[in-house]
């Protein structure tokens, strides 16, 4: 993609201008930004979903101060005896689920894929929201279906004031600095942190694309975890040739915390592993259970792709890759490998090609190396035969 081609998407913006100016500093309204957008769910399609036990979903019912949260899987009643307004549906992850869902997503490929989280679909009756809240990641609200009205707020943080007594996390304070009414295609991206308010002015749906941002304590907490495990256990705080104790013994001296950081220092800057665990990361999925494969020899997939085989990634899982000096690391849904670097273009086929098929993956059929990477992707359900997830 052009960065410096203007996007109907961004409003006439191109890429580049969107990341300088917008991107984690500021909201942007964008009127029709996919034009003669075609909902590509119905509103009873999102109520199946939240009936499902491995679909993460949740019912919020009220306004004001009297929001109640009902989690999925939902009973089968539930909504024949909600009230005709004042509720809202979401169901997260739908484009793992729904292709039709998933293919919105190609619209957004100026951003790098390994940063999107999912679409999150809600359905709302008329006065239905979720409160005035903030999020901790970038998100575009798409809308689909019907009219929702945005009002946006101040920025936020951890020490924003929260309602108490709710299990929604609604600020006490919210405090306006604009209002849209946003109808079918079009778009509002927001910030992280920025406070806002969503509200149906009749049934509507909406399309949320979030991203994936670890705080600094989730990265902290799980990469110090991955590197224990290349640590040995006799690598120890050390200070030989230290000076004698003082007159307070007790006291621990600065030298002792400069030894302290150096020790951490030595593992805490090694940019390989740490690019491993970052990778590993933000490529794990969602729902790993759904990530399953095949064992396949070579010579049966050479005889699937001879049929007319094709392969596709797997909608819950995830690949991606990052050059080294000498060599490629591949990411695929939790996992990593190295790989030649004469493999990066593969890499490339295999992280943007809609499809895998014979005749795209020609120049790879006689490579040992390529064959077993597209072997191994099969086996770990990184990547799928086409078809394999339609009655899912």
């Amino acid at each position: 993609m052009n960065p410096d081609q203007p996007l109907q998407l961004l409003g006439g913006l191109t890429a580049r201008e969107f990341l300088r100016d917008y991107w984690q500093r500021k909201p942007l309204l964008i009127r029709q930004a996919l034009p003669d957008f075609q909902n590509p769910l119905e509103p009873d399609e999102l109520a199946g979903l939240s009936l499902e036990e491995e679909i993460e979903s949740r019912l919020i019912i009220g306004q004001d101060r009297t929001w109640e949260l009902r989690r999925g899987p939902l009973p089968e009643d539930t909504f024949a005896s909600l009230p005709e307004r004042d509720w809202t549906l979401l169901v997260q992850s739908v484009d793992q689920f729904v292709p039709e869902v998933a293919e919105v997503l190609e619209s957004f490929r100026f951003l790098p894929n390994w940063r999107v989280d999912d679409i999150m679909v809600s359905y709302a009756a008329p006065g239905g929201g979720v409160g005035p809240h903030y999020d901790h990641y970038d998100v575009f609200l798409l809308q689909g279906h019907g009219r929702r009205r945005w009002r946006i707020g101040q920025q936020c943080t951890a020490d924003s004031p929260l309602i108490d007594g709710l299990e929604l996390k609604i600020l006490a304070d919210f405090q306006q600095t604009d209002e849209w009414v946003l109808e079918p295609g079009d778009m509002l991206y927001l910030p992280p942190g920025l406070a806002h308010d969503g509200i149906a002015e009749d049934e509507c749906m909406t399309y949320s694309i979030g991203f994936r941002a670890p705080s600094a304590s989730e990265v902290l907490t799980h990469f110090t975890d991955f590197l224990a495990q290349f640590i040995p256990e006799d690598e120890r705080y050390s200070d030989a040739g230290c000076a004698p104790a003082s007159e307070h013994p007790a006291e621990i001296p600065p030298e002792a915390i400069e030894r302290l950081r150096g020790l951490m220092k030595r593992h805490l800057s090694d940019d390989r592993l740490l690019l491993a665990w970052f990778g590993q990361h933000m490529t794990e999925p969602r729902y790993p259970e759904r990530v399953a494969g095949e064992n396949l020899s070579a010579k049966q997939l050479r005889k699937e792709l001879d049929e007319g085989a094709l392969l596709m990634r797997n909608p819950s899982g995830r690949i991606a890759w990052s050059r080294l000096e000498d060599e490629v690391m591949v990411f695929a849904s939790g996992q990593s490998r190295l790989l030649p670097m004469r493999l990066q273009p593969l890499l490339d086929l295999l992280c943007s090609a809609e499809v895998l098929h014979e005749a795209n993956l020609a120049p790879w059929l006689q490579d040992e190396d390529a064959m077993r990477l597209i072997r191994e992707l099969l086996q770990q359900g990184s990547l799928i035969f086409a078809g394999e997830d339609d009655d899912e």
